[in-house]
């Protein structure tokens, strides 16, 4: 189903969890909210969810309102499936009775349990350890156990709180792979919460980046990196350097900037102008120069990210280095000759 919200608000106390939020979630789409911790990821989820009532707005499950104007459907009516970072599984139960449990709960006929507990295992790829505990399965299969209780209760929406977060890194990236699957063999909507830009990057047809109780930007992973609408959505999705610097002529989507001595033409928004702005570089659109071209910038200190280098380079005229990578190793205090490939101009 599609999931809308209208100007929702919540509350806590003085504290203002999420303030007039507006999204829209496309049916059968993967999107994901990604924010630092505190910023309102988990009240939003919980909000949709119906867990926690709203104070303002509306929400609407497939064009039907759930929560407005002091109306709050029950969470079992939504049809929605929660997936938390602990799981939630009953550690007596088998993975089948985990899987059926909320079947039975509903006075559905055992015969109809089984082939729906089968079929649900079947997706998920756990049909081997059916007559396991969840204290005999690793974190992977716990997750996975828990996806497929979301798709037996006949969830057509499936929200992730911060579904990885206790997971060791290798398992993470495993467990990315799965969770892809699982949303193409399902088909359910899924909203997915996290704080791990990588994660968001991964796995989203859509993000929305949320700070303190606020959506900033929405758009596909590529967009976001490429072309963020403001400094906190540059400074928070990737690498990546800001530097001020003066536009000095625009031509449709490209301008020409200059910071220092330095005068690049770079990529920009609508709306920009002649005058100060922020430039967005990337660690790679700063490379070595070929020749007598480009420009100087000393090396200030060098970190190793396995496979290349992340070298930042001082340059005359700027506050704070530039960041850039290298196949090879440099030292601090060598001089680079360098050039930039391409930016982006942040709208003011």
């Amino acid at each position: 189903m599609s999931i809308q919200l209208a100007s929702v608000s919540k509350s806590f106390g003085p504290h203002r969890a999420l303030n007039g939020i507006s999204l829209s979630i496309e049916e059968g789409s993967f999107f994901v909210v990604l924010g630092p911790s505190g910023c309102g990821k988990s009240t939003l989820l919980r909000a949709i969810a119906g867990l926690e009532p709203i104070d303002q707005g509306e929400i609407l499950l497939d064009g039907l309102p759930v929560a407005r104007d002091g109306f709050h459907l029950a969470p079992e009516d939504r049809q929605v499936g929660v997936v938390f970072q602990s799981y939630a599984l009953w550690p007596h139960m088998s993975v089948a009775g985990n899987v059926a449990f909320p079947l039975e709960t509903l006075g559905k006929r055992r015969s109809a349990v089984s082939a729906r507990v089968a079929e649900c295992l079947e997706t998920v790829a756990l049909t081997p350890f059916v007559q396991r505990k969840p204290a005999e399965l690793s974190g992977g299969q716990r997750q996975r156990v828990a996806l497929a209780r979301c798709l037996a209760q006949g969830a057509a929406t499936v929200l992730m709180d911060e579904p990885l977060a206790n997971l060791d890194p290798h398992l993470r990236s495993a467990m990315e792979e799965e969770l892809a699957s699982f949303h193409k063999a399902s088909g359910a909507t899924t909203l997915f919460i996290t704080h791990d830009q990588r994660e968001a990057m991964a796995l989203a047809d859509q993000v929305a980046v949320m700070w303190d109780g606020e959506i900033l930007q929405v758009s596909d992973p590529d967009t976001l990196y490429r072309r963020p609408n403001s400094k906190r959505v540059a400074g928070f999705i990737g690498r990546s350097s800001l530097v001020p610097v003066t536009v000095e002529q625009v031509d449709g989507g490209n301008a020409v900037i200059r910071f220092g001595d330095v005068t690049v033409e770079v990529d920009c928004p609508d709306g920009t102008a002649p005058g100060p702005a922020t430039l967005l570089l990337r660690p790679e659109h700063v490379v070595p120069a070929t020749g007598a071209t480009g420009f100087e910038g000393r090396v200030a200190r060098i970190i190793y990210r396995g496979g290349h280098w992340e070298v930042f380079v001082s340059v005359e005229g700027l506050d704070q280095p530039l960041m850039m990578t290298m196949p090879r190793k440099a030292a601090p205090g060598d001089l680079l000759r360098l050039t930039v490939l391409r930016g982006w101009v942040l709208p003011r």
